[in-house]
């Protein structure tokens, strides 16, 4: 039995009603050779299939920072981090994904398998690349030819609130006609994608599905897949969304009970899990930390009462450049440490030459902003820090230093990109700088982000909410999913006293290499 009583509802944002309306006054519009095996072999549990939580195995117990690690808890992805849910696999390494093309009998594809490829890729692996500073990718193994399906699209009965049985006959016919001729015990992630353009087809339906009783394959257990709706072009970095699910990442957003109202006064444009059209679509330095890329020295806990200074690097930089990355060489294979990879050592997709780099989507200025960036991705991660390295605690009440000048490094420098004040057994403050770097490269604010944390809150239901340090205003009304918390961050200058907290955030200065000095006064 799942731990979680509710119909799980991974599923990525539609575009808010703001954008839509914002965008029609603008005038724009959006415009392998077969194996022989038994199928009876390929099934032996297709029932209780369900759109909720795994239960969740045995922890692989990593210990990470004990003063400030919230505990794991029993909620729907879980923002604890003390110990990995090993029901999920953890993205600390290059994973292998499967691209499954359905096709449907009353309706012939209008796109081809390479064009949609070219929708998710490389952009999603360009993503996870910047978000883990080189440490992860998804590496895309597409099927060359549409699969078709047995029954019509119609038959299916495909939306985003999907009754379980007809989502289950949907999964069963799609394995059972790819089994043929996908090896699934080669891959560490399922993409089933639906022809965009059949009747049936509804783009709202995209989500994760978490299997209760997994299914089985070429003697592998498949406990979650991610089932892929979208028109072509699809919705900007929804795959990244969904493929956040695969490894335990809860929704942030807030689904209003009638559908009309702001899905995002929780995190705003600040964290892809909350939005896929947001402005700063990076993601929080807490899952950073939960999913293995930020180190331990990178994280600094503040105790206690008193006075903290620090210097928090920006979020969002990361390697100054692959020689540099190339040079440095000194964890296991030449990467970076904790095992990962330089960024430019990770092959970023599988995909024709003609394939586009990014999808297209509502936000053209963005898309053409990040375009513009890709082609120097040094300009776009700036300069690197002091040898000296930013992040040292200069109080006895911050735990988490700087790595020793000379030791190889991972994002911009050496120093701390996540600060974290504990405010009760299941929550804390967290600080994180955030500017116009890496994924955050189409950012309309920059400063000291602060934010909530509970871990004993449920995926969907504000498991993670942005403070607005500006309450009485709000910026770039014309691009922001909630303009409200586009200016939520600390400025230059700036304090902010949390309500209903003892803890005060001043921003006092910033460094010759990007990173931003700050006073934490707790008590």
């Amino acid at each position: 039995m799942s731990r979680n009583p509710h119909p799980e509802v991974d599923v990525p944002r539609p575009l808010p009603l703001r954008a839509l309306a914002r965008e029609a006054l603008r005038g724009l519009a959006r415009d392998g050779a077969p194996r022989w095996r038994s199928t009876a072999a390929v099934f032996t549990s297709m029932t209780a299939l369900a759109a909720t939580s795994l239960v969740p195995g045995p922890a692989l117990a990593e210990p990470l920072a004990p003063p400030c690690a919230l505990t794991r808890t029993d909620a729907h992805h879980s923002e604890g981090v003390d110990t990995w849910n090993s029901a999920y696999v953890r993205p600390t390494r290059p994973l292998d994904a499967v691209m499954v093309f359905l096709s449907f009998p009353d309706s012939t594809p209008r796109t081809t398998p390479a064009e949609l490829t070219g929708d998710y890729f490389p952009a999603t692996s360009r993503f996870f690349e910047r978000a883990s500073y080189g440490r992860f990718t998804v590496r895309p193994h597409p099927q060359r030819a549409w699969i078709q399906m047995p029954r019509p699209s119609t038959s299916y009965a495909i939306q985003r609130d999907w009754d379980a049985s007809d989502r289950a006959a949907y999964l069963r016919d799609a394995l059972a006609v790819a089994d043929p001729r996908v090896d699934f015990s080669r891959y560490d992630v399922v993409y089933f994608v639906a022809d965009p353009d059949a009747p049936g087809v509804d783009s709202d339906a995209t989500k994760v599905v978490n299997l209760d009783a997994p299914l089985h394959a070429d003697g592998k257990d498949i406990r979650r897949v991610v089932t892929v709706f979208e028109k072509h072009p699809p919705d900007r970095l929804v795959l990244a969304h969904e493929t956040g699910h695969v490894f335990d990442l809860p929704d942030l957003y807030h689904r209003p009970s009638d559908g009309k109202g702001d899905w995002d006064t929780y995190v705003g444009d600040w964290d892809l899990m909350g939005s896929q059209f947001g402005l700063s679509p990076d993601l929080f330095g807490w899952h950073k930390w939960r999913l293995g890329w930020l180190e331990s020295h990178q994280v600094a806990c503040v105790q206690g009462s008193g006075v903290t200074r620090l210097t928090l690097e920006p979020l969002g930089a990361g390697p100054v450049s692959a020689a540099a990355g190339a040079r440095a060489g000194g964890a296991p294979g030449g990467g970076v440490p904790g095992g990962g990879v330089p960024a430019a050592a990770v092959p970023t997709a599988v995909v024709p030459a003609s394939a586009s780099a990014a999808p297209s989507g509502p936000r053209t200025s963005w898309h053409q902003r990040l375009a513009s960036s890709r082609g120097s991705e040094a300009a776009t991660y700036g300069p690197r820090a002091p040898s000296r390295g930013p992040g040292a605690a200069t109080s006895p009440n911050g735990v988490g230093v700087a790595a020793l000048p000379g030791s190889q490094s991972f994002g911009s420098g050496r120093g701390t990109k996540l600060a974290v004040v504990q405010t009760g057994p299941d929550s804390v403050l967290a600080f994180e700088a955030r500017g116009s770097a890496g994924n955050d490269d189409a950012t309309c604010t920059q400063g000291v982000l602060v934010y909530r944390v509970r871990s004993e809150t449920e995926s969907g239901s504000g498991p993670i909410q942005v403070l607005d340090a500006h309450p009485h205003t709000e910026a770039c009304w014309e691009d922001s999913v909630y303009p409200p918390l586009a200016d939520a961050p600390v400025g230059l200058g700036e304090s902010f006293t949390v309500p209903g907290a003892k803890v005060r955030v001043e921003v006092e200065d910033r460094t010759v290499s990007g990173a931003w000095t700050v006073k934490i006064t707790t008590g």
